[in-house]
């Protein structure tokens, strides 16, 4: 599991992201699993998350982020990165973001990708 935390702040809320490998469903399942083992994570407001299977199945969650998850599988699937879960994590700061907190996915999932793609 790849993790980078405190990537984006925006009006009091905090982002991080965090990623790995996965083939199926399940793999998935355990991955977010893992993830909300750590109570920051369990915690957190929002744990929005995409993949793109390499058999072409697109797997998604927004919890309760609206939108956020197909913002990730957009992005995934721009990139052509398939079988690798992408995670962001949102700690509500108190302020609406609005159509911001897209952007804030964005930057995000774009932090993520420039990290695995400089390997």
């Amino acid at each position: 599991m790849l993790q980078f935390e405190n990537v984006v702040t925006d009006r009091g809320s905090k982002y991080a992201v965090s990623g790995g490998p996965v083939r199926n469903r399940a793999e998935v399942d355990q991955f977010l699993k893992k993830l909300k083992r750590v109570r920051k994570y369990a915690k957190a407001t929002h744990n929005t998350w995409a993949v793109q299977l390499s058999d072409g199945t697109p797997i998604k969650g927004d919890d309760g982020e609206s939108g956020a998850g197909m913002v990730i599988l957009r992005m995934l699937e721009r990139e052509g990165v398939t079988d690798h879960i992408i995670v962001v994590t949102r700690w509500y700061g108190g302020t609406k973001l609005g159509g911001d907190r897209f952007r804030r996915v964005q930057d995000c999932v774009r932090h993520y990708i420039d990290a695995i793609s400089s390997d």
